[in-house]
């Protein structure tokens, strides 16, 4: 396997360093993975207690080994980021200072041939996050309606040639299930043409990331986590997240805005009480890597990362 490296490792540090060492100071690691960021974070301030979060059985079993050395500040919960509220309650934790969201595939996923995730390697078409859940992409591919395979391949992927691929998927499929990563890619080599592999990457590469997402529900889970993780922060806590692809990130781009922006309706000379912006952007849009972290960390190069802080208290 190779090594981990964190992606913004020392950005990430720098948005968090304000507001983590207060005695009282948690962090929530939605997106556990390998555990790069929660060991920095923790080794960086000694009194933060970190509640990691992650779908993975193999991560949570990984970082268990890894973040040890932190003792009892360390709390791991198996759970997909959406249920957060639920974490957090069964911990007796109410506020929260920092949320971290780091998206997508682990580093660990994508390192795993069995897992499926990378197209480079021929392996079983499975592709879940969690590996005790039931659907895997194979059975996205061999028992989806065209119509909906299309609609996935379109709306998650951005694959301008979805209704192509999905005719030779259909005609290839009823002659014998597709079970491996190998003969997926070799249908979609021939189904994408040429100019296209040309100049818009791997042609195996949007429709990969389509059957992920529809796989392991990864934008319906984000549109519910990031409005939870938005509340649970209490005034002065932030959040920071890295998104890798640009529907991850318009999601956390609007849902940021909506909060960043005042309420108090057009027309009234003054800031109604309870109506102020409830987020303080700290980030100019979407902050990316630098070439010299591109260079010597090539997961960094699609990076977006965006990050605010609770300004006003939400009341219910």
């Amino acid at each position: 396997m190779s090594t981990h490296v964190p992606v913004l490792l020392d950005r990430v540090l720098e948005l968090f360093a304000p507001v983590l060492d207060t005695p009282d100071a948690v962090l929530v690691d939605t997106t556990l993975g390998l555990g790069g960021h929660a060991d920095a974070l923790l080794s960086a301030h000694p009194g933060l207690t970190l509640v990691g979060l992650d779908r993975d059985p193999d991560a949570l079993a990984r970082c268990r080994d890894r973040l040890s050395v932190h003792g009892d500040r360390v709390h791991l919960v198996h759970a997909v980021y959406d249920q957060l509220p639920d974490a957090l309650s069964r911990l007796g934790i109410d506020r929260v200072t920092g949320v971290l969201m780091d998206l997508g595939v682990s580093s660990m996923q994508l390192d795993v041939a069995s897992r499926g995730f990378a197209y480079a390697h021929d392996a079983p078409l499975d592709m879940r996050m969690d590996q005790t859940a039931p659907l895997t992409a194979a059975e996205v591919l061999n028992t989806y309606p065209p119509g909906d395979l299309v609609r996935i391949l379109r709306d998650y992927g951005e694959e301008r040639f979805a209704r192509r691929i999905v005719e030779r998927v259909v005609r290839e499929r009823s002659k014998e299930p597709f079970t491996s990563s190998g003969r997926l890619v070799e249908l979609l080599y021939e189904a994408v043409p040429a100019a296209s592999r040309r100049t818009g990457g791997h042609p195996a590469k949007r429709t990969f990331q389509a059957l992920r997402i529809e796989v392991n529900g990864e934008l319906d889970a984000l549109r519910a986590a990031l409005p939870a993780a938005l509340s649970a922060l209490r005034v002065g806590g932030r959040i920071v997240v890295e998104a890798y692809q640009s529907l991850e990130d318009r999601l956390v781009k609007q849902a940021f805005a909506a909060l960043a922006k005042s309420r108090t309706p057009e027309g009234v000379p003054m800031e109604l009480p309870g109506h102020g912006p409830q987020l303080r952007l700290l980030t100019r849009g979407a902050e990316q890597a630098d070439e010299q972290e591109k260079e010597h960390n090539p997961r960094a190069a699609s990076v977006r990362l965006r990050a605010a802080e609770r300004i006003l208290e939400v009341h219910a």
